[in-house]
């Protein structure tokens, strides 16, 4: 069988990295993959999470299986995380939570357990999305349909084209939503339109799906979360897919959730005994360190307060950075407005850059991003900036 296949395509994100990597050029810059860097360009360690770590080796006394859905009580904090402590479907117990290696692997157990269980149901995306959704739905069985969502022309979202789209979704499909921080424009709707958005589909009979990678990265950890709420106050059923790897900065650790929202609390746990057979022939149980970080940080008084705060220390660089950027690309091409990027939230911005624009600021100036013009904000440094606007002015 082997030795019959040509060689696969590297993957558009994480083969750019492979290519960052072998570039000699000393002032290189790589704003493709999505990982939070500080000013010094590293991604560190949160201090919180260290603290966690020490008091975890300390009290750890095994090592054995945790149950199909991970530890209950991370599962608890991150429903609670999510949707707030007080909200309806948390007090009635209509919620079931899953622990899943990353939002990845909570992506594509709930496309397994869709398949399974609920007949492939069609999954419809908005374009653009993040790269990996469509191949994730894919590879479980699920027909994978385009909405519109972004104005390229106009750098916004193209509200009218999504309004429309929205209410034509055929009842019984599933719709994926990104809860904030849109991957990989940076643009998320107003309060206002989510509001619009969670009326439109208490009428169409189609299964919400929130990919939530990013809570606390745009504006704060409630105000992140308004859209899901929003929704959910409106629908009787929802999933959302929850990462850890950003505000927490587990990225290596795999840490992420699964949390299915029902009717009543009797159908929900009829529900989870599915997501549970999806779970067992995909990798029996999860990964237990990363979930036990979280938990350890969200039950502590003093380490939940330490890691608002750095969560606060990295959205606030991102943002500073945004304006940053647009400033100093104002000044290296006086006609060009770059507003629009003080107007996106979390670490991605859609710039405009076209593909062959792209592959020159690679050839000429060592500069690493999407061919679809993305850029991954928390790349930017006070230190690369100018070196950065001078090539983008230069290939524009």
């Amino acid at each position: 069988m082997f030795g019959t296949l040509t060689m696969a395509p590297p993957d558009a994100i994480l083969g750019l990295t492979e290519a960052y990597n072998r570039d000699p050029n000393p002032n290189k810059i790589n704003l493709g993959v999505g990982v939070y860097k500080s000013t010094a360009g590293d991604t560190p360690v949160l201090s919180c999470v260290k603290v966690a770590e020490q008091r975890l080796l300390e009290r750890e006394s095994s090592k054995g299986y945790r149950p199909i859905t991970g530890d209950p009580r991370y599962g608890e904090l991150v429903l609670k995380l999510a949707f707030g402590e007080l909200h309806t479907a948390v007090i009635n117990e209509r919620c079931v939570t899953a622990h899943c290696p990353g939002g990845t692997g909570a992506l594509r157990i709930l496309a397994d357990y869709l398949n399974r269980a609920h007949g492939a149901p069609t999954i419809w995306v908005p374009t653009p999305t993040w790269a990996n959704h469509p191949a994730i739905f894919s590879a479980a069985g699920l027909p994978v349909k385009a909405y519109p969502y972004f104005d390229r022309a106009r750098n916004e979202l193209h509200w009218k084209a999504l309004t429309e789209a929205l209410s034509a979704i055929p009842a019984g499909d599933v719709l994926l939503l990104h809860a904030c921080c849109h991957n990989p424009t940076g643009v998320d709707p107003t309060p206002d339109q989510w509001r619009n958005i969670a009326a439109i589909l208490a009428d169409r009979g189609v299964l919400p799906v929130f990919d939530f990678a990013y809570q606390g990265f745009g504006t704060g950890l409630d105000a992140d979360a308004f859209g899901l709420r929003a929704v959910a106050d409106r629908v009787p059923e929802l999933v959302v897919c929850s990462s850890f790897s950003k505000n927490f900065g587990l990225y290596n650790e795999r840490t992420g959730a699964m949390t299915l929202m029902a009717a009543d609390k009797t159908t929900a746990q009829i529900e989870i005994s599915h997501v549970k057979l999806a779970i067992r022939a995909g990798y029996s149980n999860p990964p237990a360190h990363g979930a036990a970080i979280v938990r350890t940080i969200l039950e502590d008084t003093e380490l939940r307060t330490r890691w608002e705060a750095e969560l606060a220390t990295m959205r606030e660089r991102i943002n500073g950075m945004r304006r940053l950027l647009a400033e100093t690309l104002g000044k290296k091409r006086a006609n060009l407005d770059a507003a629009f990027i003080m107007r996106q939230r979390g670490m991605f911005s859609m710039s405009g850059i076209t593909k062959a624009q792209a592959h020159a600021l690679r050839e000429r100036f060592a500069i690493y991003l999407l061919d679809s013009g993305r850029i991954n904000v928390a790349g930017v440094t006070p230190a690369n900036v100018d070196r950065l606007c001078e090539g983008i002015a230069a290939v524009l």
